[in-house]
C-alpha cells in the first residue's frame, strides 16, 4: 500500500516538512514517486517516524537516532541499543539531578523572598548559591566570545 506524504505526516504525528527533512537528512529512505511525481511511501515509513518520535522523547538527538537507524538497516545487529540507551539514562540522571538543585535553590529564593538578583547575589544571606550554580551548569568557555 502507497501512502502520499500528507497521509504519512498524519498518521505518525509530524507535519510534512518534518517529513521531508527526515527524508533530506537520510533518517527515512528516498520514496517511490507516482507517475504525477508525488513521493509515495510505504506503511514501513509511518513506523520509522513513530521510532524517530519516539527515541526523540527518550533524550536522543536526531544525530544519534540517525547512527542507530543506519546501524540497524545494516543487518549486522551490532547496534549497539543496550548500550547507547544505558549511557542516555546517565546523562538524563545527571540532568534531573542538575534540575532537583535548580528546583531546591529556586525554592528557596522565593522562601527567602529574593526580589532583587544583585541584591540577593552579594548578600550573605542568599539563599542561591550563584558560585556554585555557575560551576555546575556553566560550561567552560575555551574561547572569548
Amino acid at each position: 500500500m502507497s501512502l502520499r506524504a500528507s497521509q504519512v505526516a498524519d498518521a505518525a504525528g509530524v507535519n510534512r516538512e518534518t517529513l521531508r527533512y527526515y527524508e533530506r537528512r537520510g533518517l527515512l529512505a528516498a520514496p517511490d514517486r507516482s507517475p504525477g511525481g508525488h513521493r509515495m511511501y510505504d506503511e514501513q515509513a509511518v513506523v520509522t517516524l513513530r521510532v524517530i518520535k519516539a527515541a526523540q522523547r527518550l533524550g536522543f538527538t536526531l544525530d544519534e537516532v540517525a547512527d542507530l537507524i543506519e546501524v540497524g538497516r545494516r543487518r549486522g545487529r551490532d547496534s549497539s541499543l543496550q548500550a547507547r540507551a544505558a549511557e542516555k539514562l546517565v546523562e538524563v540522571e545527571a540532568r534531573i539531578e542538575d534540575l532537583i538543585l535548580i528546583r531546591t535553590n529556586l525554592r528557596a529564593a522565593i522562601a527567602a523572598g529574593c526580589d532583587d538578583l544583585h541584591q540577593c547575589a552579594s548578600s550573605d544571606c542568599c539563599p542561591i548559591p550563584f558560585v556554585d550554580l555557575a560551576d555546575v551548569t556553566t560550561p567552560e568557555r575555551t574561547s572569548p566570545r
